[in-house]
């Protein structure tokens, strides 16, 4: 069997999910402020494995959030699943997170906007088709109102960006899906397993997560 870990931990959800030729077996996943990726992320990795009653050597192949989104949460995804690729031998398959958010929505006509919180008023966005097909490349823009104006189409827009953005975002053709709000590793099952079949892997050792901007230190001022 064609078994994938799959790792998302780009945005405030820290989320593992284990597939079997591209559907979601186990799932185990939390979204907390403190961004506690660093203390779940490897437990839920054991748990789903023995819970599965399989073992690390009958995964082909670990998946995880390529970006973008938050920094740290990024690197301990990427960091734990190379982790797991050097020590079992295996690939490791980067899949799009705004992909996998905007995976999350069932329409038949529009577009998809999937949004990922950069502070402030800045988005990290895309714009997807119905079947997913990503036909505007992936931005970090600042959310104003006259943005997405020139998209006649229904928009649905996808993230942790409704509270902030939906007072300016208030066009007849923009709708807010607001009960999908963060990118979750169950929903890179069919996307990894789709990568896994064209062989459509990343360099294990060179692989970096799409950051999309520079990581930013602030120093207090007291």
């Amino acid at each position: 069997m064609d078994y994938i870990l799959n790792i998302e931990t780009a945005t405030k959800n820290c989320s593992v999910a284990l597939a079997k030729e591209g559907k979601t077996i186990l799932c185990k996943e939390i979204a907390e402020e403190g961004y506690s990726h660093a203390e779940r992320l490897h437990v839920f990795i054991e748990e789903i494995i023995q819970e599965a009653g399989i073992t690390f050597k009958d995964l082909v192949a670990v998946a995880v959030s390529q970006g973008p989104g938050s920094y740290t949460g990024l690197r301990i995804g990427v960091s734990a699943a190379k982790g797991l690729c050097y020590a079992l031998d295996i690939p490791l398959i980067a899949v799009d997170t705004l992909k996998t958010l905007a995976s999350q929505v069932n329409v038949s006509n529009g577009l998809i906007i999937p949004m990922i919180d950069a502070r402030r008023m800045e988005v990290y966005s895309a714009v997807f088709a119905p079947n997913f097909e990503n036909t505007r490349g992936i931005l970090a823009e600042i959310i104003t109102e006259n943005s997405f104006g020139d998209f006649p189409e229904t928009l649905y827009f996808v993230g942790d960006c409704a509270e902030k953005c939906k007072s300016v975002l208030n066009k007849d053709n923009f709708v807010f899906l607001e009960d999908i709000i963060y990118p979750s590793a169950k929903e890179m099952s069919l996307l990894s397993f789709e990568k896994f079949k064209i062989n459509d892997m990343v360099d294990v050792a060179y692989f970096e997560p799409y950051y999309l901007k520079d990581f930013m230190i602030t120093t207090s001022k007291k």
